[in-house]
């Protein structure tokens, strides 16, 4: 990879500084306002629980890049409650990542792949207190697993970086 990080935008024409190597969103796909105002709901930035019934925490699916380096798209994954009672009674202890990883369904939709991402199976694996989870997918064919096994290229990860930039209706 060479060590000119940014781009032209093939969207707007214009060179962009850097090529961001990393995209998430704020919460999961099942939350909204009229969830937002139920009492037993609350988003943080590293768990969600909506109407104290659905139980999510936020973690990473990270894709290696040909050439060097990691993309990644911090996700929301659904977890069993008697899961995310564990995760949470293990969040501040050192070790932590000793653990047996959490099954849990991608909770978010990527818009940018031909097929949904919403509810893929995965894996949660925790890391070292105060760096957020590993979610490994499911090895099946659809692209965004297919991606996490086998890498993608710059060209891809500037075309995200094009989609999201220049997406219509701010999405």
């Amino acid at each position: 990879m060479s060590g000119d990080v940014g781009y032209v935008c093939s969207g707007c024409g214009e060179r962009h500084d850097e090529l961001p190597m990393h995209y998430g969103s704020g919460a999961p796909a099942y939350w909204s306002d009229a969830v937002a105002e139920h009492p037993e709901s609350e988003l943080t930035s590293d768990q969600c629980v909506i109407e104290g019934a659905h139980f999510f925490v936020k973690g990473l699916v990270e894709i290696p890049v040909v050439g060097g380096g990691v993309f990644s798209w911090a996700v929301w994954v659904s977890l069993s409650p008697q899961n995310f009672v564990r995760m949470g009674e293990l969040w501040e202890t050192p070790g932590r990542e000793q653990a047996e990883p959490y099954f849990g369904w991608l909770a978010s939709e990527l818009y940018l792949y031909e097929r949904p991402t919403l509810n893929l199976k995965t894996n949660v694996h925790t890391r070292p207190v105060g760096e957020r989870p590993f979610v490994q997918l499911e090895p099946t064919d659809h692209p965004l697993a297919v991606e996490q096994r086998s890498g993608i290229t710059r060209e891809r990860v500037q075309w995200f970086a094009e989609q999201i930039l220049h997406a219509e209706g701010g999405r």
